[in-house]
């Protein structure tokens, strides 16, 4: 309900009517089969705008549902790798693989890697695997971070590039259209929620066999 008056009133199309009585500004919306509302109460007189109210409700869904699409999308991601320097190159390979998927739906990506116990004097080889990931995703990301060091781990941010994402995918694309049309089996990938339950369970595994190793003392 709108209490002030009088009121200054933009038609549908975007044409300033003026400042009119509220009263008057309600009835001409009426007339036209509109709504009267105000976009602008603060303002003295307030602004409002003669409109589909449930149509401009349900754009303003639309652009905050698009905003927390965009914010999702842009969300970092953490692949951590192992809970040693030693991790098999196999699982690095694996780490490498999840990382690219995130990179290519548009995220960031934080590649973490962990130093136990006396390893944490070969710093040398942490960064090596590091490296690694960085040189075999460059070709869809850059290095934002170099490494970072937090206690016995060390980090580096990957940042997906644009263009290189997008080439990539209109290649994976076509493979994709051109196994379809020789009629071979083209398997569906794991969704971002399917590949980011798989990371919590291989950090979890990563955390859990940390915790028995505290409970029985030693370090290797």
């Amino acid at each position: 309900m709108i209490k002030i008056t009088p009121v200054r009133v933009i038609g549908p199309d975007n044409e300033q009517i003026g400042v009119v009585p509220t009263s008057e500004a309600m009835q001409k919306a009426m007339e036209l089969g509109f709504d009267l509302v105000e976009i602008s109460p603060d303002a003295r007189p307030p602004v409002c705008k003669i409109m589909d109210y449930g149509k401009y409700k349900y754009e303003l869904s639309q652009k905050a549902k698009k905003t927390r699409a965009a914010s999702k999308a842009s969300e970092m991601k953490e692949i951590r790798l192992g809970r040693s320097v030693k991790i098999d190159p196999h699982d690095v390979q694996v780490r490498i693989d999840q990382a690219r998927r995130f990179l290519i739906h548009g995220h960031k990506v934080m590649v973490t890697q962990r130093f136990k116990g006396r390893e944490i004097t070969h710093r040398e080889l942490g960064l090596d695997n590091l490296k690694e990931v960085a040189t075999q995703l460059a070709d869809i990301a850059k290095v934002e971070q170099m490494p970072r060091w937090m206690g016995k781990q060390a980090s580096i941010i990957l940042a997906p590039d644009k263009a290189k994402v997008d080439a990539i995918k209109r290649k994976l694309d076509k493979e994709r259209a051109d196994k379809i049309a020789a009629g071979e089996k083209v398997e569906a990938e794991k969704s971002i929620e399917e590949l980011e339950k798989e990371i919590e369970q291989q950090i979890s595994l990563d955390d859990q066999h940390d915790d028995h190793h505290d409970t029985e003392g030693g370090e290797e």
